[in-house]
């Protein structure tokens, strides 16, 4: 088996570590097959990746997708490290409005799967980094939605000073004023 599948806090949230292989090169590792993801009960098909580069103490998010287009995302870092956060946004959900963060590294060879129903959002640490994730339904502009990373009623504890967040995220709403999430 290529991967280790361990359930987080938050309903549907799957850490999935990647058996890696290391030699004097460097190191190899597959990053998805959908016969172990299915088995996982995990989505097998994604349909859209995406890539993002950032610079240290950038934050990006929380970022989310309306049903009937609602994505879940299978996010890794291939380069650089971050500080991914995950808000759940299922009104029928046990944890519903509570997040949870968790470090991704370059090389460590963990991911993240993140359900349909969250907003999710990111702290760059280092320059350099690249956060790669897969997509369970295409992006569509009319559905992306989002909350304000900085929102008082989360309280999310983010690891950088000063941070560069784009005007966009800048204007976001609270989660109080957020489009509600209803599948």
């Amino acid at each position: 088996m290529s991967f280790e599948f361990v359930p987080l806090d938050l309903p549907g949230v799957m850490l999935v570590r990647a058996r890696m292989y290391y030699d004097e090169r460097g190191f190899f590792t597959e990053m998805f097959r959908a016969d172990e993801f299915r088995a996982a009960g995990l989505p097998d098909t994604f349909v859209q990746d995406n890539h993002s580069v950032s610079r240290r103490g950038v934050v990006r998010g929380l970022h989310y997708q309306l049903p009937p287009k609602a994505q879940g995302k299978l996010i890794t870092v291939v380069a650089g490290a971050a500080w991914d956060v995950l808000v759940d946004l299922r009104p029928a959900s046990p944890t519903f409005r509570r997040w949870a963060a968790l470090e991704l590294r370059e090389g460590d060879g963990v991911s993240v799967y993140v359900p349909p129903g969250f907003a999710h959002g990111f702290a760059a640490l280092a320059d350099g980094t690249h956060l790669v994730y897969k997509c369970s339904a295409v992006y569509d502009p009319s559905l992306d939605t989002g909350i304000r990373w900085n929102d008082p009623e989360l309280a999310i504890p983010w690891p950088v000073r000063d941070p560069v967040v784009s005007a966009k995220d800048a204007s976001l709403p609270t989660l109080a004023g957020a489009r509600p999430f209803t599948a």
